[in-house]
């Protein structure tokens, strides 16, 4: 891993970690709330592509481990790492890799539609497909009615899906995807 590589993982974990600044909005009948962090997360992944996609966010899971105050409402520690936010925070890495592996797959010839789909299947239903049941099991509910719940973020994650990829097809000129692809052309 080249040191621009590492630099970009770490600006993208704390480009999350700014998102967490964003304040969160409480939904009276899930225990976790809205949050601007998953914006991150696809960036991350349409932006970066997998490998540094799914390691920035490995970056930022570690930095919230070890108590600093990077998720949303200033929480951190490993805490919220076993609360009903879990699986929602643990599946950031995996769906920053899908969705960057699956850029990378229709980069030569991207469109934002194109990688507004790849955000959907890789971040929001992902996501929401791993953080709800896990949600379920920690707070003792039925994983149908986690399930159920998430729907309340599909809305916010759609949007977020399409600001991710505006972003990244509109900075593709300098995205390290773009790099990685020009250097294999030319070797």
């Amino acid at each position: 891993m080249t040191t621009k590589e590492m630099v970009y993982s770490a600006l993208f974990a704390a480009l999350i970690g700014v998102l967490g600044l964003i304040p969160p909005i409480p939904l009276g009948f899930i225990p976790v709330p809205i949050t601007a962090q998953t914006l991150g997360v696809m960036l991350a992944g349409c932006f970066l592509g997998k490998k540094m996609g799914g390691l920035s966010l490995i970056v930022f899971i570690v930095l919230v481990a070890i108590g600093a105050p990077l998720l949303t409402g200033g929480r951190g520690g490993l805490a919220v790492l076993v609360g009903p936010s879990a699986g929602y925070i643990w599946s950031w890495p995996l769906a920053a890799f899908i969705i960057g592996y699956f850029t990378e797959k229709v980069w030569s010839n991207v469109k934002t539609w194109k990688v507004v789909i790849v955000n959907i299947f890789g971040g929001v239903l992902l996501i929401n497909l791993i953080g709800a049941p896990i949600m379920a099991l920690i707070t003792n509910t039925s994983v149908w009615a986690g399930l159920m719940a998430s729907i309340a973020f599909l809305p916010g994650d759609l949007i977020k899906a399409f600001i991710a990829a505006i972003i990244a097809v509109q900075l593709k000129s300098v995205s390290p995807i773009q790099e990685r692809l020009a250097a294999a052309e030319e070797e």
